[in-house]
């Protein structure tokens, strides 16, 4: 009865046992299943995926992510890194189904001899469980859940879906995840072009990319290498002949990825504006495709430009400059060594002239090259957009502009005479001509060809000041203009963006595009599907056709025989029409330009607006990026000249008069006018 008894209670206790231990189990099951990745997540496994940026066409400008990473399918990655990877680092990969059960036992044997953690045995489909899912940190929960998520990817994969998976999903290295942005980065290629000796090295850096790392650990990098090459003549996938060769190659690699681009002042424009309308996070994990206006070929031309020209004034500067003038130069911060003690003091160095350049497209309004400055990583500032600036004489176009609307012909003359005035909360102001003098009675074509400066006072004080603000605002002129007499030399601050913009209602023949300048054209999801189109097509006419052309031909003298000639003499031919400008005491140079095609300009200064010099001036200084910018750019266009309006009459005048050439005329020029200003008169003078 006892023995029964005794039998009874060891049944129930086993009973027992086994009920609390699945019950245990159970529990440590259910806490766990709250960690592990539910079958939506599973089967929507999806790396976080950079926003890639494009020029107009499909080159790419810049990476935007947190995980640079582009996904590439299998079929798109050679045979002998999937090689390398098994042999490596799975050998029974399409064996298991999540986990060794060879490969565990044998692990366990050599880290209970060795007494520590020497060998792991985790699968790929493990480590991509603990890279999407789980975390690094080492304990037996944390082994059991990534089996358990490992079986769970098998069951949802098939096992090329998993090698693609983690060949894109892992992190090689120098900011490069997946096998894409690795084979880019190390060796500056696609992985299709990879050697069997690149791959290998790729593998390698898997297990610890900076222990590994072939840039600062040389020697490292090769024995890793080459112990993969040995581990693919072990696993039967490469001769020992091949690899023994191999073995001896050195590493060759790439420059590396570069950060900063092709057009980095554009492209972190680009940046701020996509994450005002999508968000920080989307920008940096979704994977948009965003294609912009930029034109790559004309913008390396553009850059070449404006560094060229910088590199020159700045050499110049430097060579006529005292490097103990404060005017000029800067203290910034030196460490140096003295007596074994390192000790921070001051050097004085010459302040960086900066530039920048910018051209739209006048057929629809796109930004097709920004450069803003000499030195994107020294400074975000971009002085396109940012910089509010005295155009000086390069505002005069608008006063121009304003006295034709009101009636002014080329031919009109005004005083070049000295003015005295008195400006608000000022003294009396008495403006001078750059070259201190006075030249009497100039017409308006030449007074705007030589940028004679009282003409310009002159004649706004003639149409109004208010009238010039308002055709300014008109045109594009987005910055506030004070109506002072000094605005007619450009005292106004404004940005060059506006002003090439403003500029380019000229040759538009009167009409300007309602939207700022464009510089997205559309944004695509990491599938291709359109997510939005940005669109400029809205315009509107601010000036008369015959008042724009009037203008344009105006300006064609500046080019022609006025204070930009240098450009025609440095073979520039085709027809263009702009502005040069230089602001008081010789701190800011412009020049604004435009062909019937292109619409550019340049500004050249000092960031605090220290003089660059006497007598340097926009002709001298930023005329000359326009100029080497417009002989590259002028070859993507055809060679054709500004359109005439009707109602435009050409005729022969006595440029002294401005009267109809008679036969008296000692020399005559042809001048344009409307149907309704043309001179009738001959000339009185030379009868």
């Amino acid at each position: 009865m006892n023995k029964r008894k005794l039998i009874v209670r060891s049944v129930l206790g086993f009973v027992l046992a086994l009920f609390s231990l699945l019950l245990v189990i159970i529990l440590i099951w259910k806490s766990w299943q709250k960690d592990l990745p539910s079958p939506f997540e599973l089967a929507n496994i999806e790396p976080w995926l950079g926003s890639r940026i494009f020029s107009a066409d499909g080159q790419p400008l810049k990476d935007f992510y947190i995980e640079r990473r582009t996904l590439v399918p299998l079929k798109e990655i050679p045979p002998h890194m999937v090689d390398a990877l098994l042999s490596t680092e799975d050998k029974r990969f399409y064996n298991h189904w999540g986990v060794d059960l060879i490969r565990v036992p044998k692990a366990l044997l050599v880290n209970l001899r060795e007494g520590r953690w020497a060998q792991g045995f985790s699968t790929l489909t493990q480590q991509l469980a603990r890279n999407l899912f789980l975390t690094r940190k080492k304990s037996l929960a944390r082994k059991f859940k990534e089996i358990l998520t490992a079986i769970r990817i098998e069951r949802s994969y098939s096992k090329d879906e998993i090698l693609e998976m983690y060949l894109n999903q892992f992190y090689f290295g120098r900011g490069a995840y997946g096998i894409q942005a690795a084979a880019q980065t190390y060796f500056g290629k696609p992985p299709l072009e990879l050697k069997i000796e690149e791959c290998a090295l790729l593998v390698g850096l898997l297990r610890a990319p900076g222990r590994y790392h072939p840039l600062r650990k040389p020697e490292t990098a090769v024995r890793r290498r080459n112990l993969v090459l040995q581990n693919m003549v072990k696993n039967g996938k490469l001769s020992k002949h091949v690899a023994d060769s191999l073995i001896k190659l050195p590493l060759k690699l790439a420059a590396g990825y570069d950060e900063t681009g092709l057009a980095p002042y554009f492209t972190e424009m680009v940046r701020r504006n996509l994450e005002a309308l999508y968000g920080p996070e989307a920008l940096y994990k979704n994977g948009y495709s965003v294609y912009t206006t930029l034109n790559a070929r004309l913008q390396k031309v553009a850059q070449e430009a404006v560094f060229s020209t910088i590199d020159s004034l700045q050499k110049r500067m430097e060579r006529t400059r005292s490097p103990k003038d404060p005017a000029y130069t800067m203290l910034v911060p030196e460490t140096t060594r003295v007596g074994g003690k390192l000790k921070i003091g001051k050097k004085r160095v010459y302040k960086k002239l900066q530039a920048a350049f910018v051209a739209l497209d006048n057929s629809n309004n796109n930004i097709l090259v920004l450069v803003g400055g000499r030195d994107f990583d020294q400074t975000k500032f971009n002085r396109v957009t940012q910089a509010f600036r005295q155009p000086g004489s390069a505002f005069k176009p608008f006063v121009y502009t304003a006295a034709i609307e009101a009636g002014y012909m080329p031919t009109d003359t005004v005083e070049d005479a000295p003015i005295v005035t008195d400006l608000p909360g000022a003294s009396e102001w008495r403006p001078q001509n750059i070259d201190h003098k006075f030249w009497g009675a100039v017409t308006l074509r030449r007074g705007l060809a030589m940028s004679r400066n009282l003409v310009a006072i002159r004649l706004m004080q003639m149409v109004g000041a208010d009238k010039t603000v308002e055709c300014a605002h008109r045109m594009g002129i987005t910055s506030p203009l004070k109506p002072f007499p000094s605005l007619a030399i450009g005292t106004s601050d404004v940005n060059l963006l506006e002003m090439v913009s403003a500029f380019s209602v000229f040759p538009n023949k009167g009409i300007k595009f309602e939207s700022p300048p464009r510089y997205l054209l559309r944004t695509e999801n990491k599938s291709g599907i359109l997510l939005e189109r940005y669109d400029t097509t809205s315009r509107k006419e601010v000036l008369d056709a015959q008042t724009a052309y009037l203008m344009v031909n105006l300006m064609s003298s500046v080019i022609n025989s006025g204070t930009a000639a240098s450009c025609r003499r440095a073979g520039f031919k085709r027809p263009a029409a702009g502005k040069t400008g230089t602001t008081n005491e010789f701190s800011d140079n412009w020049f604004i330009g435009y062909t019937p095609q292109i619409t550019a300009g340049a500004w050249v200064g000092f960031d605090d607006k220290t003089s660059i010099g006497e007598n340097q001036t926009g002709a001298s200084n930023a005329l000359p990026i326009w100029t080497k910018f417009m002989l590259a750019a002028a070859q993507s266009y055809p060679n054709k000249d500004f359109e005439v309006p009707d109602g435009i009459l050409f005729q022969d005048v006595d440029p002294e008069t401005g009267e109809l050439a008679g036969d008296g005329c000692p020399e005559r020029v042809q001048e344009v006018f409307t149907e309704k200003s043309a001179p009738t008169e001959r000339c009185r003078k030379h009868r």
